[in-house]
């Protein structure tokens, strides 16, 4: 088991009151599953993201991600797992404007102390899978929106993370650009990658193998055939 939630709540203070945003969650995903997690907006799912991502800590419950206890992990222990083990993909791309793609890619590698020579060879490699070899030298504003969000796939997987999280990756595109993101998502899958996906958009959801939805900071699973239909 790559990822284990166990009775996550979080509540976020406002004034003074208490408002609970997470209720109870508990999620558990195999190594190399497909999951959509689907609600609608003001449902919780965003938080959930970010619990799942490090980037935030519930208020009580366990959190296990790759075998470690994620929630005794001080602040520079955190930011090395989502180096390590986590790629991010965002709904506008969180491209650095002035870069080119080559270099965007390149980030994470500059972070992990690979020498510039060897992050650019393998920020190259990374874009050449995603489709993208002829346009390395080209900045984010030269790019249409599909290209610029497989650049950001690119960037999220040239760690070779265990996991890639995307929040809404189709949400800016239209709808030829996402099918393609949906596509590359899908090979990435079949080569192991545990893929966990945020998204309003139910069309989005069927191409995950498995559905979780979420409404009002609770979660339930969809069967077989409801994520089919």
């Amino acid at each position: 088991m790559i990822l284990e939630l166990d009775h996550i709540y979080k509540d976020y203070i406002q004034g003074s009151m208490v408002v609970p945003v997470l209720k109870d969650v508990t999620l558990h995903v195999e190594e190399g599953e497909y999951v959509a997690i689907m609600g609608p907006s003001g449902s919780g799912k965003s938080t959930l993201m970010n619990i799942i991502g490090c980037l935030d800590k519930p208020t009580k419950g366990e959190y296990r991600l790759d075998g470690m206890d994620i929630l005794v992990q001080k602040d520079n222990d955190l930011a090395d797992i989502r180096l390590k083990k986590l790629g991010f993909v965002f709904q506008t791309f969180q491209l650095l404007p002035r870069q080119t793609a080559l270099e965007n890619v390149a980030l994470p590698l500059i972070y992990a102390g690979v020498p510039k020579k060897e992050r650019n060879r393998l920020a190259a490699e990374a874009l050449e899978k995603v489709g993208l070899a002829d346009r390395m030298s080209f900045i984010p504003n030269q790019l249409s929106g599909g290209q610029k969000q497989r650049v950001a796939i690119a960037r999220a997987m040239v760690n070779k993370p265990k996991i890639l999280l995307a929040d809404e990756p189709t949400g800016a595109l239209d709808s030829k650009s996402g099918k393609q993101v949906m596509e590359l998502f899908e090979q990435l899958n079949a080569e192991g990658v545990t893929v966990i996906m945020i998204t309003h958009d139910r069309e989005i959801a069927r191409h995950a193998r498995r559905v979780v939805d979420i409404f009002d900071g609770e979660i339930s699973e969809r069967t077989e055939e409801e994520v089919s239909l």
